[in-house]
């Protein structure tokens, strides 16, 4: 799965932090990396925050998304090399010093670059991948592409007998699989809903076909 770098230009106001995360959200689906959409939507909100609390509602800025080996790396770029993000020990009845404190506790890593006309802050998550364009490692992905590949190689196994635990058998192995395959489409960016939702208009069609004495087997 490629996943290119992109950034998105926007102006410092409390009314874009939702956009943002929306943004955020839509991305990761499809970049198959589900497992760090709410760190990484938390990550975009405290970023943009503190571009607007420091330094000052109305600010051009840009957030960027990136990977950065098997990590996520998310950037919010403003032009105020002065009003660094700093790191405080807030406690629980303090009014600020929080955000930085919140990327801290979900991130692996955080920090600030400074330009000649403009301030990155940056943190990145860990998400599970081996390499930037890999998917997460799951059970259930590995062995829905095992079956695949078995499947592309000259056809499923053989499912159990005809005897009533044969066939009970066999139904919760189609189950299983069923399952393994929404995991694979979900570690692949694809929405496995709207997947579930063709199967099943396919599947009424091809049945429809078999009851009016008009259904043909596929062609492999």
């Amino acid at each position: 799965m490629r996943r290119k770098p992109w950034d998105l230009a926007f102006t410092a106001e409390p009314a874009e932090v939702a956009g943002l995360r929306r943004v955020m959200r839509a991305h990761l689906g499809i970049w198959g990396l589900h497992g760090v959409v709410d760190e990484a939507q938390l990550c975009v909100s405290e970023l943009v925050s503190n571009v607007i609390t420091h330094v000052g509602p109305g600010t051009p800025a840009v957030l960027a998304v990136s990977m950065n080996g098997g990590h996520l790396r998310i950037e919010v770029q403003d032009p105020d090399t002065r009003a660094l993000p700093t790191l405080l020990d807030a406690k629980a009845d303090s009014e600020g010093g929080r955000g930085m404190a919140l990327v801290d506790a979900v991130a692996a890593r955080w920090g600030v670059e400074l330009g000649p006309d403009r301030k990155v802050t940056w943190c990145e998550l860990a998400t599970g991948l081996t390499s930037p364009d890999g998917h997460v490692e799951d059970p259930g992905v590995r062995r829905a592409e095992a079956l695949l590949e078995l499947c592309s190689n000259g056809g499923p196994p053989s499912l159990p007998g005809s005897g009533r635990l044969g066939r009970t058998a066999a139904e919760e192995s189609v189950i299983s699989l069923v399952t393994d395959l929404l995991h694979w489409l979900r570690a692949h960016g694809c929405d496995a809903e709207n997947a579930l939702d063709r199967a099943r208009t396919c599947y009424d069609a091809e049945m429809g076909a078999v009851g009016d004495g008009a259904f043909r087997e596929p062609a492999v």
